[in-house]
């Protein structure tokens, strides 16, 4: 935001979703077989929306940490080709 055309104050939408559980789905993706995601999204109760939020979140992760590491870190390399290999299984 501006005034007389200096910076004035800056909004961080990065906060807009504080307290939203979705965040906290991205685990799922990175760390559980299917099966294991499957009893903790039934365990947790989520609904779609905050799964499919989830999902996002991991997939966002997923291809940064990828893009920025895969070439050198081969540890870093399979753990995110695994991440977004199981965010893109849709039926997961």
């Amino acid at each position: 935001m501006t005034v007389d055309g200096r910076l004035s104050a800056v909004i961080d939408f990065g906060g807009l979703g504080y307290g939203d559980p979705a965040p906290d789905l991205m685990m799922a993706f990175s760390l559980m077989t299917p099966a294991a995601r499957a009893v903790f999204r039934a365990e947790l109760g989520v609904d779609d929306a905050t799964w499919a939020r989830g999902r996002g979140y991991a997939l966002t992760g997923g291809v940064i940490a990828h893009r920025a590491y895969a070439r050198t870190n081969p540890r870093v390399r399979a753990a995110t080709t695994r991440q977004l290999t199981a965010v893109l299984d849709i039926g997961s």
